[in-house]
């Protein structure tokens, strides 16, 4: 239960948080008509890429840090609690059919589990021990990475997470918040902050808030999949077929990657169990399955660096 002195102090703190401005101008947004509220609220998305862009230097900075880790077997691991929480497990949860990744490899941690994925978990986010103690059960190491997501910067959860991956396991640190001068922000190695403004609705920060910190997610684990050869140009190479829509997918990237006629196509994902980027090697390439297996091993995935290799085994391998 919040004493008096504890509510006191706690409005005083939300008080000087942007995200949770009020906005007079829209004290009576609710006698307009369906449509013009549409257009206002449609308005105020408008201007979340541009605060984004504002922080592209720090987000660039973060991914080439979080990939040089991943590269050497680390893992990324976000960690947020009520909407921040939510985008995390999924952008997390997205990886594995989009480029094949093991579910451990990213890892979206929810102050008060999964069970606070549809409801709250009462105290949850107040607790950065639970925080400490969720990344313990992961057996964190050096080489991964922790994000710490929360709209107000303030969350004791994304704070301890990040405090405890940077201090106790010397884990690679990120704060992404929406909110400047950020608790969060200054815990973290890089901080990264999206102003987005004062929401809509007052405090709401799934608004605003949530679609910046999901377009920076989205930023972060696709461009350091892209940067650890998850990717062939803009093509999902890795893409795991768990279904039949996905199964024609990458049929389809094939074909996009090689020109090659449907029927070299199905040699090719035959020959290499349905592994698009092996499939693509062995068209380009002219080689069999084993070997494209070995050429992609031989430059740790990276199917352009496998591709030169297979056509002038003198050229060095990397990515």
């Amino acid at each position: 239960m919040t004493s008096p002195a504890e509510y006191t102090q706690l409005r005083a703190q939300l008080d000087t948080l942007t995200t949770e401005a009020f906005r007079p101008e829209l004290a009576e947004i609710d006698r307009l008509s369906t449509l013009e509220i549409a257009r206002t609220m449609n308005g105020e998305d408008t201007t979340v890429p541009a605060a984004v862009a504002a922080r592209l230097p720090e987000i660039a900075a973060a991914i080439d840090a979080t990939a040089e880790r991943m590269a050497r077997g680390g893992r990324l691991v976000y960690a947020g609690a009520g909407t921040a929480g939510r985008l995390g497990v999924l952008d997390a949860s997205e990886c594995p059919p989009t480029f094949n990744t093991d579910p451990s490899q990213v890892v979206g941690l929810i102050a008060g589990g999964p069970a606070a994925m549809v409801a709250a978990v009462e105290g949850a986010e107040d607790s950065a021990e639970l925080a400490a103690a969720d990344l313990d059960a992961l057996g964190l190491t050096a080489d991964d990475t922790v994000v710490g997501v929360s709209a107000s910067g303030r969350t004791p959860y994304a704070i301890g997470a990040v405090e405890h991956a940077r201090t106790a396991r010397g884990a690679l640190t990120v704060g992404l918040s929406c909110n400047a001068g950020s608790a969060l922000a200054a815990a973290a190695e890089h901080g990264i902050e999206v102003v987005v403004g004062p929401e809509l609705l007052t405090g709401s920060t799934r608004l605003k808030a949530g679609t910046a910190q999901k377009l920076v997610l989205n930023m972060l684990s696709t461009i350091t999949m892209i940067r650890l050869g998850k990717t062939y140009g803009n093509l999902m190479v890795d893409v795991r077929a768990s279904n039949e829509k996905l199964r024609a997918r990458s049929r389809r990237i094939v074909a996009l990657a090689t020109g090659a006629p449907d029927t070299e196509i199905e040699a090719a994902l035959a020959t290499t169990d349905g592994e698009v980027k092996n499939a693509i090697l062995v068209v380009l390439a002219g080689v069999d399955g084993p070997t494209a297996a070995r050429l992609l091993a031989g430059s740790h995935g990276h199917l352009r660096a496998a591709l030169r290799t297979a056509l002038d085994p003198a050229a060095p391998q990397d990515g």
